[in-house]
This record gives structure tokens, sequence and C-alpha cells, in this order.
């Protein structure tokens, strides 16, 4: 099986609601992607919506969705996310990485974060950056892929009352 990338699909309200559904799925999951499980597409919904809100015609950010070839389900979506300040047109932020938990493990993400990198490269960008939770080993995934921590600010991050968790930033250099 293999994905099929678009990049700024037309937002639908059914790729909204396919969006807000894996994005529910992964959190439940244990996806680190703004939410800690149990979590509600309704709640889900509130947070899309302000990112969907920077995406479109004329928009500064982009989106890009990856679908599995076989079944025609969403399988992977990520965020390209400028920065709105012209000092820091040159590179773009990786937002809301997402894999479906039902895909994981056969190379998705790897898949996923190539695309986007080969995306960025087309644009002219000179690098990529994400950011992470830590704790969760997301570093050595996104080490795997070329990316390097740059930063770390420790216990920024309160997922539970006692469970402070590291938020970590990743470059890929892409000059």
């Amino acid at each position: 099986m293999t994905l099929i990338f678009t990049l700024d699909p037309d937002l639908t309200s059914g790729l909204r609601d396919d969006i807000v559904s894996l994005w529910t799925d992964v959190s439940n999951a244990g996806g680190a992607v703004g939410f800690v499980p149990p979590v509600t597409e309704d709640r889900v919904r509130v947070t899309a919506e302000q990112q969907f809100a920077g995406v479109g015609p004329g928009l500064p950010d982009r989106l890009l969705v990856a679908h599995e070839s076989e079944t025609g389900m969403l399988a992977g979506v990520l965020f390209f996310e400028d920065m709105r300040f012209e000092l820091m047109d040159h590179w773009r932020l990786l937002k809301r990485v997402m894999v479906h938990p039902k895909f994981q493990g056969r190379g998705y993400g790897v898949e996923l974060l190539a695309e986007a990198e080969r995306i960025a490269r087309g644009w002219g960008l000179d690098a990529l950056r994400l950011t992470l939770r830590g704790g969760l080993g997301l570093e050595r995934f996104y080490a795997r892929c070329g990316y390097a921590e740059v930063g770390r600010v420790p216990g920024a991050i309160r997922v539970a009352p006692g469970d402070d968790r590291d938020d970590v930033t990743m470059w890929l250099d892409l000059r």
C-alpha cells in the first residue's frame, strides 16, 4: 500500500470532518498533537477550526494530506505554518504532524515527512522546524528523518498535575 499526497486540497466540510476524526483518533491513541486523552471530536474541532483558518487561497498556511491508496482513507496530515514575520520567511513550521493509528508502523510518518521536505525544497525554503512533547521518544523518530534537536524548554507542557513534559524544538536544514 502506498500514500497519495495532496497539497492544498479544497477544505470541504467532509475533509474537515475527516481531519477532526483523524486528530481525535491520534490524540486518543496517545499522540502528542495538542490534547491528552480522552478527547472528543467537539473539543478537537475548536482547535482544528483555528488551524484551518490560516489555510486556503490567499492565506499563509498550507495543508498536506495523505490518503491510503487502496482504501482512500485519510492516513496522515500536516500543516506548513507561515510565521507571518518577514525575517522568518525562509523556513516553515510543521504543525499537527499526524498519521492515523490504524496505519502506524507502516512507515507512513517517514513518507509524510519526506513529502513535506520535498515540497519545502521545491519552494526554495532553507529549513523546516517543528516542536514536540518530550517523554514519548519522538526525538528519535524525527532524528531518523534528518531533524536535529535545537532547543528544549524543560517542563513547559503540563499534560496532568505532576506530569510536566519538555517542549522540544527540532530543525531540518535544507541548504
